[in-house]
């Protein structure tokens, strides 16, 4: 589980930020204790902000560590794909990452630091016994190894000026090691642009931009069946598939059952597989594809694969604007979902970005982040547990508070200017007209 990540100068981020999940009220069923850890770790977190504040760059700063991991000894050639700060000469500056998580029960600490053409600084720590062991720690193309992790012995052949060294080492079957590269390339993300392009250049590696996944549940599901000919699949998970169902019911409870339908492209001269929902209206049914479907029960299809592959593995799931398309009650659901020990086991964890208050009802004020963009361009974030440096107290209505500026994070809209442009626009259009 993620307990911090820190970065700077990424996108709009100049200075140092930091998002913790460490729980501040720890007497909550949700929150999760480890023998090794004396903190405790919470399973979600909510940042707000206004737009263009930075919310969505803490999600993409995440992203851009995991698939940094992954891609740079395979895609990265002379160059860094790094998107530094654009004022201030932040671009002449090094970006930095750092990454806390405990794995297995053991805590790991992960630090980069980088410029355009290379890797300055590097560290992997361990805490085993709750003492600092490192791994690895590098200067440049200069490594050093833990004596005793022969294994890693190969990654000094694979290291050039812009490889990462964690990278290189995942070509190595090390444990130590392969927790933590293990846990970054398996962050799933949801909801941004920036986020799910794609491609090799650091962005990380999209859940599902298309519902994809969530159709796979029941696909995989009946092929299985077709093959084997057996009423509960070989190699498909039947649980997960009752619970995709389950889940899209709750969206649309008029929704009876999916059914899976062959059906022939004449062109290419294949059969494709197509979902149908079933609707039931008193003792008529119906059957609909998904883009008949709302766009609130579209959006929660497409979440439903992604939510139970985090949940399943024990994921980070990095979700951008929650409330776009979902309705308020769907995505308390979804902080339901992650926040019970029952459907979340293996402790996945959901960060999301979002514009809607009223889920601040049903977060505790230590889920809660806000962001804002000073003059400089520059985006802060602030703890809501620790504003203005006095912890906010429990029983406080957060959302009423957050929408009076208590918190600040709140569009700031310059009436005066808006009304001016108006009157500029409209002088404008009336000497026009008497021309």
């Amino acid at each position: 589980m993620l307990i911090r990540f820190a970065v700077r100068n990424h996108r709009s981020i100049m200075v140092p930020v930091e998002l913790s999940l460490v729980a501040v009220d720890t007497d909550r069923p949700s929150v999760r204790t480890f023998d090794r850890l004396i903190e405790g770790v919470l399973p979600l977190a909510a940042i707000y902000g206004p737009n263009a504040s930075g919310k969505s760059n803490v999600l993409d700063a995440l992203g851009w560590l995991g698939a940094a991991v992954r891609d740079s000894l395979r895609a990265w050639d002379d160059v860094i794909p790094r998107d530094p700060f654009r004022f201030h000469g932040s671009t002449q500056q090094s970006s930095e990452y750092e990454l806390d998580v405990v794995i297995d029960g053991i805590r790991n600490t992960y630090r980069l630091e980088v410029n355009d053409t290379e890797v300055l600084y590097e560290e992997l720590i361990s805490y085993p016994e709750r003492r600092p062991r490192t791994l690895f720690s590098r200067e440049g193309t200069e490594l050093y190894i833990r004596r005793g992790l022969s294994g890693l012995s190969g990654v000094r052949e694979l290291l050039t000026p812009v490889t990462l060294a964690l990278s290189a080492a995942r070509r190595f079957d090390v444990k130590e090691v392969r927790r933590v590269t293990s846990y970054l390339d398996s962050i799933l993300t949801l909801g941004s642009r920036r986020i799910l392009r794609g491609g090799v250049g650091g962005v990380a590696r999209p859940a599902s931009l298309f519902p994809s996944s969530t159709s796979r549940l029941f696909t995989d599901a009946y092929r299985a069946a077709a093959a084997d000919d057996a009423p509960i699949p070989r190699g498909v998970d039947a649980q997960q598939m009752a619970m995709a169902l389950s889940l899209l019911r709750f969206a649309d409870l008029g929704i009876e059952d999916v059914e899976v339908v062959e059906q022939q492209d004449a062109s290419l001269e294949t059969t494709r597989l197509d979902l149908h929902f079933v609707h039931r209206a008193g003792r008529e049914s119906a059957t609909f594809q998904l883009h008949e479907e709302s766009d609130g029960t579209q959006a929660w299809f497409r979440l439903i694969g992604p939510t139970l592959r985090a949940l399943r593995n024990g994921r980070l799931l990095l979700l951008d604007e929650i409330d776009a398309s979902l309705h308020p009650r769907l995505s308390v659901r979804l902080l339901d979902l992650f926040r019970s020990r029952q459907t979340n086991p293996r402790g996945a964890q959901l960060i999301f970005t979002t514009h809607d208050t009223t889920l601040l009802g049903d977060l505790n004020r230590d889920e809660v982040w806000l962001t804002e963009k000073g003059d400089d361009g520059a985006t802060t974030v602030t703890a809501l547990a620790e504003f203005g440096g006095d912890l906010v107290r429990r029983s406080l209505n957060l959302e009423r508070a957050y929408l009076q500026g208590r918190f600040g994070g709140l569009p700031d809209l310059d009436e005066s200017r808006l009304l001016d442009a108006f009157s500029t626009a409209a002088e404008a259009a009336n000497d026009e007209s008497s021309e």
